[in-house]
């Protein structure tokens, strides 16, 4: 029987993989292992939005979701998400399940490990980004300060923020997105996002 390699995702993978990755494994579901989540780091290809990632320190358990793989080989799975994501090969996480000895001793590594024994799996990959605030924003990572730092934002990137913020699953939640989803300037840009989908799919309707 060929490997069962597992792919874990709660941003951006679960609705703009892009053709060249989602080719490459099943529909995602969403009992995954529990991880602790949040909207801790700056990225600059979002216009310096903020963007989920596993945050041990501040973040607080969601369970997030998996697909299978499509390929046999964990190395070309580990190599589809790092393309994805366009990042190195020390981003991108990797567990073989034979090979576990000994025991992870990072927490959510030993996480993942335990959910995939319980789903009969080979392997796991996963993005290993990690929250970059407090060196990107000069201010210690809080709630208070990521509102103030979004607040900041010229219009286009607010207008990202938003834009990721709306498209996370709704199975996340975490305090950041919960305190920014009553703010003004959210409510503004995601009505018009929301507003440009469904244009956008009229026209698609009518082509």
């Amino acid at each position: 029987m060929p490997p069962r390699v597992a792919i874990l995702g709660w941003g951006s993978l679960l609705w703009e993989g892009g053709s060249a990755f989602d080719k490459w494994h099943d529909d995602w579901r969403c009992d995954g292992p529990i991880l602790n989540l949040e909207f801790s780091r700056v990225s600059a290809s979002r216009l310096n939005a903020l963007t989920l990632v596993i945050d041990r320190d501040n973040g607080v358990p969601n369970r997030v979701a998996w697909c299978l793989s499509l390929r046999d080989d964990p190395a070309l799975v580990h190599a589809d998400l790092r393309s994805r994501e366009g990042t190195t090969v020390g981003n991108i996480g990797r567990i073989l399940l034979a090979q576990l000895d000994p025991e992870p001793t990072d927490q959510s590594a030993a996480d993942i490990a335990a959910w995939a024994r319980t789903q009969a799996l080979d392997a796991v990959v996963w993005t290993r980004l990690s929250s970059n605030f407090e060196s990107a924003t000069k201010v210690p990572f809080s709630v208070d300060n990521a509102q103030a730092y979004l607040r900041s934002l010229p219009s286009p990137s607010k207008a990202k923020a938003a834009e990721y913020l709306l498209q996370a699953p709704e199975f996340i939640n975490t305090p950041v997105r919960i305190a920014v989803k009553k703010e003004r300037w959210f409510l503004e840009h995601a009505q018009k996002s929301l507003a440009e989908g469904r244009e956008k799919r009229i026209q698609q309707w009518d082509t």
